[in-house]
């Protein structure tokens, strides 16, 4: 028995939470160096404190899908740890730019770490389930269209999240910060603002979606529960032995695609800043450097922006073109919009940089994701989505270890490590075409 088809408002509702965790991830992304660098962390050694990213998603996610797959709760089965997650999220977002008054406990920089791990396994507990919601919810014929309003959700989330200290400088909070303290109260107050947020949306979620019950779900993915239960034995292990062969064309393709995104995130302010404000924003304190770690959120909101718009036209592209070719296109795009930015020396210019950018993030958001949904087994959607996200975390891993040499070897320029991520985010574009995917029709 097939899934019954959801309408417009149920789609959108499942993935409505997603909209405020991005806006907490968004305001990581776009301001964790500045607030490391603030703390007392070094430009050369700040890849190394990205690295709680990733290595809290490796092991996080993998736990996460297990968990939720035999979780079944009054809430349902992915809802609890969407809900959990969010609370921490919360909380850690909170702490962090607060971490220069816990002297008392550790030091600014030393709490910073703790509550960026903390941060980022919690936002990890959230978006897990969030995927694997919607492979359990949505039947395959509107899994482009569940995916691709997720990953518009998640990009309308990060252009507020992205803007918001730019906003609240606008608004004239103080941007720089005021005797005694390390961090702007417009990125103080943009965490508080953000958490509150991301709370508020979550609990849309939870209260307005309806999991389907373990005989629901049993019925519409042809599930006999009695073999799956004999079945649950199998170890992390054996699943990856099992993977079907998408997961790991897909994994190639993810590898470039995350090197390239882990770079930008984290050299963007300090290569914009040498590149359009130069001495003005050699101090982490300084006006030009807080500037510049403003305009990057401008920038990141741009690209949020420009890949919401394009993943609501994804269907329609990837139903006119196909979705390998959709997906080869839009991460080429966003090679040449980050190899772009080494020629730019005007700040308004840079955001036509990022209009590639947004291509390639609105696809790296949806068609993996819809392309491998159709290729797995019903009853080990969480554990495999948890899996696949080792596809973002490694290549972050590799990236934040690899960053922190090059920029040592090209004599502490981070606009040639912004290239490099352009020529990664290129040749995931050219790996798409070795990906073999599963139709609709023989699924």
């Amino acid at each position: 028995m097939k899934k019954p088809k959801l309408s417009f408002w149920q789609i959108l509702n499942l993935s409505f939470g997603f909209l405020g965790v991005q806006i907490g991830y968004s305001l990581q992304n776009g301001n964790t160096s500045r607030i490391l660098e603030a703390l007392g962390a070094d430009v050369h050694s700040i890849g190394y404190f990205w690295l709680a990213a990733p290595l809290a998603g490796l092991i996080v996610q993998p736990i996460i899908g297990l968990s939720s797959d035999k979780t079944w709760t009054r809430l349902g089965r992915r809802i609890p740890f969407i809900l959990l997650g969010s609370i921490i999220s919360a909380l850690a977002m909170f702490f962090m730019p607060n971490a220069g008054n816990f002297t008392n406990l550790l030091p600014p920089l030393v709490f910073g770490a703790v509550m960026l791990l903390l941060m980022d396994t919690s936002f990890n507990i959230t978006m897990q389930p969030f995927r694997s919601l919607v492979g359990d919810m949505v039947n395959d014929e509107q899994k482009n269209l569940g995916y691709s309003l997720q990953s518009a959700l998640i990009n309308f989330g990060a252009v507020f999240g992205s803007l918001l200290p730019w906003l609240l400088t606008k608004a004239h909070v103080a941007n720089v910060p005021t005797a005694g303290e390390k961090v702007a109260d417009s990125v103080i107050w943009s965490f508080y603002i953000g958490g509150a947020i991301l709370l508020l949306s979550v609990l849309w979620t939870v209260f307005r979606t309806k999991e389907y019950t373990p005989k629901e779900h049993a019925l519409y993915n042809n599930i006999n529960l009695e073999a799956a239960e004999k079945k649950e034995k199998s170890t992390i292990f054996t699943l990856i032995s099992n993977a079907p062969k998408i997961f790991w064309q897909l994994g190639v393709v993810q590898f470039f695609s995350w090197v390239a995104l882990f770079l930008m995130w984290v050299y963007t302010t300090r290569a914009i800043a040498n590149q359009v404000w130069g001495a003005e924003a050699l101090d982490a304190k300084s006006l030009g450097f807080n500037e510049a770690g403003d305009w990057t959120g401008v920038m990141f909101a741009f690209y949020s922006a420009i890949a919401a718009v394009f993943a609501l036209l994804i269907p329609t592209i990837a139903k006119a073109i196909g979705r390998k070719k959709t997906y080869s296109f839009s991460l080429l795009f966003g090679g040449l919009g980050l190899i772009s930015m080494f020629l730019v020396h005007d700040k308004n210019l840079l955001l036509l940089s990022m209009v590639g950018v947004g291509f390639a993030w609105a696809a790296i958001l949806a068609i993996p994701y819809a392309m491998l949904s159709s290729s797995l087994p019903a009853e080990k959607m969480g554990v495999y989505m948890g899996l696949f996200n080792a596809t973002i975390t490694i290549p972050q891993i590799a990236a934040g270890v690899l960053g922190s040499t090059l920029i040592a070897v090209f004599g502490g320029s981070p606009i040639i490590i912004i290239v490099i991520a352009g020529i990664s985010m290129a040749v995931a574009g050219l790996a798409v075409f070795f990906v073999k995917e599963k139709t609709e029709l023989s699924h």
